[in-house]
């Protein structure tokens, strides 16, 4: 009978280890296993031997035994696995035939809409405007009030903003915002001057869609408040602007207009990219189209968030981004940005 103890298994894991090194079919490693651990196998055969050793000894030589069982089970399986994926492996590359042409994959492109705001942004941060943004669920003060806009205001009316059924607070009630200008209010509430900054951000109104309306849709703000800053400036930054995104030849005018948190207001359009100012459908025979409103802001506005209109001047714009993309791009109708059709998007 053999001693048993802790060298003696070390010793035939060790060979039995040496041998599934050289074993590099699945037949050979099962003859290692038969050999190893087979009910006839040289760990098995000392089951005897351990059955008769005293109760101690039995229990400590028991675990020694049990263990390297695991263990050399553990590195079989390992084997085996390593062995099958030799063989996949194997098969995949001599059923590849080189010669065939590439699989073509469909590559993604970025949305004309995502296109026209990173060009947008590149513009006005080439200009020194930081960006801002601001919260989509606004406070009737913020997106009405405090831009100098009456409670009278045919905008507050229930048919043009989406009111939310919440507990009115103390800035009033809770709402979709109708524009990005209520991001002018929070920035000019929480910097001081000098201010220069674009507001990009989704927007919402009660609309019925069509091809030129939806109830969301993207805008961005543009404010600009210091010493000094006049209506010049104002059209200085606004022609950079639309002879970068529309080119150095495009004809541009401004027009006097109003809006409630500028004084004076003014629209700006283009020459029509379609007739180049001939006059056709889309520009209605005019040889322009609207691009954007803005205006210096109204001395109200930046005493209702504590700038002192008396020192301080600024500016404000405003443009939507679909509409921008629909001249660029020259599509008519504004519901093809949202229909996800690769068909569509890849043109851009």
């Amino acid at each position: 009978m053999m001693k048993l103890n802790r060298e003696v298994f070390d010793e035939i894991k060790k060979q039995c280890l040496e041998e599934l090194k050289t074993a590099h079919t699945l037949e050979k490693i099962n003859e290692v296993r038969t050999k190893y651990l087979g009910k006839k196998g040289k760990l098995k055969k000392l089951i005897s031997d351990i059955s008769i050793l005293q109760i101690e000894e039995r229990r400590s030589i028991g675990e020694i035994y049990n263990r390297v069982i695991g263990e050399l089970e553990e590195e079989i399986q390992k084997k085996i696995q390593s062995v099958k994926l030799e063989k996949i492996e194997s098969y995949q590359f001599n059923k590849l035939e080189l010669t065939l042409p590439a699989v073509k994959f469909s590559v993604g492109k970025k949305h004309p809409l995502q296109q026209v705001y990173d060009e947008i942004k590149e513009i006005f941060v080439s200009l020194g405007f930081d960006i801002e943004e601001g919260p989509e669920i606004e406070f009737e003060d913020y997106n009405f009030t405090m831009l100098n806009i009456p409670f009278d205001h045919p905008a507050r009316d229930m048919q043009d903003t989406l009111y939310l059924s919440l507990p009115e607070t103390d800035k009033g009630r809770l709402l979709l915002r109708t524009h990005t200008s209520p991001v002018q209010i929070r920035v000019m509430l929480n910097k001081k001057p000098p201010i220069k900054a674009i507001m990009p951000g989704r927007v919402y109104r009660h609309e019925s869609i069509d091809v030129s309306h939806l109830f969301n849709f993207h805008q961005v703000e543009g404010l600009m408040v210091d010493k000094n800053v006049s209506l010049p400036h104002l059209k200085g930054v606004l022609i950079y602007f639309v002879k970068s995104m529309f080119g150095e030849d495009i004809e541009f005018r401004f027009r006097q207009s109003y809006f409630p948190f500028t004084e004076p207001s003014l629209e700006m359009d283009i020459q029509c990219l379609v007739c180049r100012g001939k006059g056709c459908n889309l520009c209605k025979n005019s040889g322009f189209l609207e691009v954007l409103g803005c205006g210096m802001v109204h001395p109200q506005v930046l005493q209702n968030v504590g700038i002192d209109y008396e020192e301080y001047s600024g500016f404000a714009f405003g443009l939507g981004i679909e509409r921008i993309a629909m001249l660029k791009f020259r599509i008519d109708d504004i519901r093809l940005f949202y229909e996800n059709d690769i068909r569509f998007i890849t043109q851009f």
